[in-house]
């Protein structure tokens, strides 16, 4: 009964991390995410071609673990995991081809006497590996000379996955005669290997801290304000990459049976075995197509999300830092296409215009005068918080939509707050503005609104400026308004 509760407890602790990994992933800022998802792609890539791999008899060296290391420098260690789990993944399938030598056939499941050992030495070592890079960079970033250090984890890199391999295959399969000693072992190839690492290490990490990533990663991070940025661009994308993946498993399929029949054509016996093998060739050629595929598709959301938030930015009011008119307007009916008709829901509209701003100007210049305009602009956007946007539409004229359903009284509220909070910008004069409000049921076409809107900030100007005119949405008594001043 213990051991039952026990294993219990350590499936949900097991549950619990995953969990807390996979929440951490997703909070994530999107650049770290989709630089993650390239990192993948290079690993798979590595894995299943030339660049990831050098035979030197009697088994190969591999440069694949590179990922993991740009991966730990980069991010973290929940990341090098991640990329470790990757190239453990790939290589344990590439060595499940009855071609490989005995060696490489230790890390198949499908083709050792253990098949959990098999999963322990192929994969269990590159997430260790991926583990103890991201640690170790991790705790270099605490210190001073974090290049430096960086450099000395790069070097020593592949010696240390070397030992865990090595001191793994000894452990699990000793019948082949390996053991870490086999990892001590010093020559050129190695000072080779270890420059790579440093130099490949040093110059991403390089690249990625310049201000021209920075600017990139920033733009991309922040593209989800941008209104110009739509969610229909990644549902695009992402049935675009499950076409080409779909059409890349038939074509695997159609070349491995092609390639039976070529053979058979040319009097060489196609046994099952063969055939199987072929498969496997066509699958690895698969991934390595895939992975250059999705490298494409991520710099594509990449390109499309910069380019957004770069239109986002170059239409916000560089004055005041709200959305300028036409940001607005956009964003405006781009609201009332989110609700169905038929479907209720109330929002407001409003004008807010600087009372006697012209006068300001004149009297204290144009510095006082763009002073008073953000102070505007901030305490709309305190007011509005998240329920709605704020936008200045025209030179001391600004309009705000909320979004959420608000109660008149909760809007009365926050207007008197935001006019008292206005009153004390300047010292020697008081600064007031007129409110026009307008309670509108979604979907609503934009030129009524600003129609409807306009008409009521007039009626707040003629009760004598200082005030605000809510017209509050009334089924019953359409057209109802009230006049709070």
């Amino acid at each position: 009964m213990c051991a039952v509760v026990l294993s219990l407890q350590v499936l949900l602790d097991w549950e619990g991390c995953l969990l807390a990994a996979i929440k951490k992933l997703w909070n994530d800022s999107c650049f770290v995410r989709y630089s993650l998802g390239i990192l993948i792609a290079i690993e798979l890539l590595m894995s299943f071609t030339f660049l990831g791999y050098i035979h030197i008899p009697p088994i190969s060296v591999t440069t694949a673990y590179i990922p993991i290391l740009v991966a730990g420098c980069l991010f973290g260690p929940l990341q090098s995991v991640i990329v470790g789990l990757t190239f453990g993944a790939a290589s344990m399938y590439k060595a499940s081809a009855s071609y490989v030598m005995p060696a490489d056939a230790a890390f198949s499941p499908f083709l050792s006497s253990s098949p959990v050992n098999s999963l322990l030495l192929s994969v269990g070592t590159r997430a260790l590996f991926g583990l103890l890079i991201g640690l170790a960079f991790l705790l270099a970033r605490r210190r001073k000379h974090f290049r430096l250090w960086a450099g000395m984890i790069s070097m020593f890199a592949p010696k240390i996955h070397s030992l865990l391999v090595y001191t793994a295959m000894g452990i699990l399969f000793p019948e082949l005669g390996y053991h870490y000693h086999s990892a001590l072992q010093w020559d050129w190839e190695d000072a080779v290997f270890a420059a790579i690492c440093v130099a490949t290490v040093e110059i991403l990490w390089a690249i990625y801290q310049s201000k021209t990533i920075q600017h990139i990663k920033l733009c991309i991070d922040q593209s989800i304000h941008s209104p110009y940025s739509s969610k229909k661009m990644n549902l695009f994308f992402a049935l675009l990459e499950s076409f080409v993946i779909c059409m890349a498993v038939f074509a695997a399929n159609y070349f491995s049976e092609r390639e039976s029949f070529m053979l058979n054509q040319h009097g060489i016996a196609v046994s099952s075995s063969i055939s199987a093998d072929l498969l496997h060739l066509q699958i690895q050629f698969l991934f390595a197509s895939l992975s250059l595929n999705a490298i494409s598709v991520i710099l594509l959301m990449s390109i499309y999300k910069y380019m957004a938030y770069n239109e986002y930015i170059g239409d916000l009011d560089a004055l005041t830092g709200v959305m300028g008119r036409r940001m607005f307007l956009y964003h405006c009916e781009k609201a009332q296409k989110t609700i169905r008709t038929g479907q209720e829901r109330t929002g407001w509209f409003l004008f807010v215009d600087a009372d006697y701003f012209k006068s300001i100007n004149d009297t204290f210049g144009h510095s006082v005068g763009d002073h008073v305009l953000k102070t505007i602009a901030a305490n709309l956007q305190q007011i509005v918080g998240e329920d709605g946007k704020v936008g200045r539409i025209g030179g001391d004229e600004f309009a705000v939509i909320i979004e959420t359903p608000m109660p008149q009284q909760e809007l009365r509220r926050r207007l008197d707050q935001f006019l008292t909070a206005l009153s004390g910008t300047l010292d020697s004069q008081t600064i007031s503005c007129s409110i026009g409000a307008y309670e509108f049921v979604f979907p609503q076409n934009v030129k009524d609104l600003l129609t409807e809107t306009d008409n009521i900030l007039y009626q707040a100007k003629e009760n004598g400026r200082a005030c605000y005119v809510m017209q509050p949405y009334v089924p019953s008594v359409p057209g109802a308004c009230e006049t709070i001043s």
